[in-house]
């Protein structure tokens, strides 16, 4: 195989950069099925898991929840008395004076100068709007948490796409190690017969040259599996060990879970609704709710109670010059009716925002059936293909053992050899490419829907 014979598998291995094994020699993919897998293979749940755990947005939940738990408290402390001190000292130009003159009788004068300082207690009593507030609270926070997690979840694309690039670069680099092990056998049978004299130098410089080539192929796969693997460190905190292979999904359960979600897309748009931009905006709905009824409450009336103490001249006797303590205490009723239909509007934007929110749901609802329309048709076509490619991969292996036979024979030269064994080498990266691509496909279906890959 030439050198240009490659092109896509350098291409796709620097694009995609995810952890491919370092024993090229074992093939992840054979035959018909994924093949099996090592008990400690990296696997894209337990990836995606780790890549989410170490994201730092993780930690809005937690920040997002203390700062709603310290609203609440903000709440409960509305039931305990509110307390306020003030003080006062004015003088004022004129006073009260009662234009009164009577013989022996002095009617006093207030003083220019007054003072106060006093305590006031405020309690409520009733207050409407407290639970509704109380929800509305609730809801934020829910709001809130959803919004991060529509955030966190961007994360699983990213982490399925590196992936399923580096299943690729794997598939590939086990493919080009078969090869290199082939070529070396021709390459020493082909040296001994040189020895022998039974064949040119030129048929063993042939297949040498070959093996070379598969060997710069095999150098340039691993150096793209180092950068994949600094991409997976990156994304996931993990530092697997440069022998870590990745392990595709289970074939027949992609299969099945992508066959249900065929089915989902055919039925009422409820089924479609995992993905948590659904969820962020059911929890959207949920605080439009709440906070149309505490416009609702504060249109009710509220009712307190008060008292005041203090001390200063006058006291609650105006005519009063002497400093003097005082007290006074009562209950007070706060209700507004007319509002000039302020609270009416209110309500009603909050209806329309939930209009706005219904109508984002519907848009969200089609879009993904549009981006999972493109996907499906690729399922289609893979597995098509791929019934092909095993059929074009039994023909290339007979067509390269008839040519090693009729080498061995000296009926052909080692050139024809050489270019059979690439023949057959591209079928097989081919095919392989094609099992990820449809592994990929299933996968990418699934995470648009917002169903878990297992």
């Amino acid at each position: 195989m030439t050198r240009a014979a490659l092109p896509n598998a350098r291409g796709s291995a620097r694009a995609g950069r995810l952890v491919a094994g370092a024993a090229l020699g074992t093939c992840l993919l054979t035959g018909g099925a994924l093949g099996a897998q090592p008990a400690d293979s990296l696997r894209l749940p337990a990836l995606r898991a780790a890549a989410l755990s170490t994201d730092p947005r993780l930690r809005q939940l937690a920040l997002d929840a203390s700062q709603s738990a310290l609203r609440q408290r903000n709440l409960d402390a509305e039931w305990l008395p509110a307390l306020s001190v003030d003080g006062l000292a004015q003088y004022q130009s004129e006073v009260a004076r009662i234009p009164l003159q009577v013989a022996g009788l002095r009617v006093p004068t207030p003083a220019h100068d007054t003072y106060d300082a006093h305590v006031s207690a405020q309690l409520s009593l009733l207050d409407p709007t407290r639970a509704p507030r109380r929800a509305a609270e609730r809801a934020t926070l829910a709001e809130s948490d959803a919004r991060v997690r529509t955030t966190l979840y961007a994360t699983r694309q990213e982490v399925d796409d590196a992936f399923f690039a580096a299943a690729l670069l794997q598939a590939r680099g086990a493919e080009v190690a078969a090869a290199i092990a082939g070529l070396d056998a021709r390459r020493r049978d082909a040296a001994a017969r040189v020895r022998e004299g039974a064949a040119l130098p030129s048929d063993s410089a042939a297949v040498a040259a070959a093996l070379l080539q598969r060997r710069q192929d095999a150098l340039q796969l691993d150096a793209d599996r180092r950068a994949a693997l600094t991409r997976l460190t990156e994304l996931t905190g993990l530092t697997p060990p440069g022998d870590a292979m990745l392990a595709l999904p289970d074939a027949a359960t992609l299969a099945a879970d992508v066959a249900r979600a065929r089915t989902a897309l055919d039925a009422p748009t409820e089924s479609l609704r995992a993905r948590p931009e659904f969820a962020q905006l059911a929890a959207t709905r949920e605080r439009l709710a709440r906070q149309a009824e505490v416009a609702s409450a504060r249109e009710r009336p509220r009712v307190s109670a008060f008292a005041r103490g203090g001390y200063g001249r006058p006291g609650l006797n105006p005519l009063a010059t002497d400093f003097s303590p005082y007290w006074l205490g009562g209950v007070q009723v706060q209700w507004t009716p007319w509002t000039w239909g302020a609270a009416a509007r209110d309500r009603e934007v909050l209806a329309l925002q939930q209009q706005i929110t219904a109508t984002e749901e519907a848009a969200l609802a089609a879009q993904l059936r549009r981006g999972v329309a493109g996907d499906l048709a690729t399922i289609d076509r893979l597995a098509a293909t791929l019934a092909l490619d095993d059929g074009i991969v039994a023909l290339r292996e007979r067509i390269a053992a008839e040519t090693r036979a009729r080498l061995d024979e000296r009926v052909v030269p080692a050139m024809e050899y050489v270019e059979r064994d690439a023949d057959l080498l591209a079928a097989r990266l081919a095919r392989a490419e094609h099992r990820v691509a449809l592994a990929q496909a299933s996968a990418r279906i699934l995470t648009t829907l917002g169903l878990e890959i297992r």
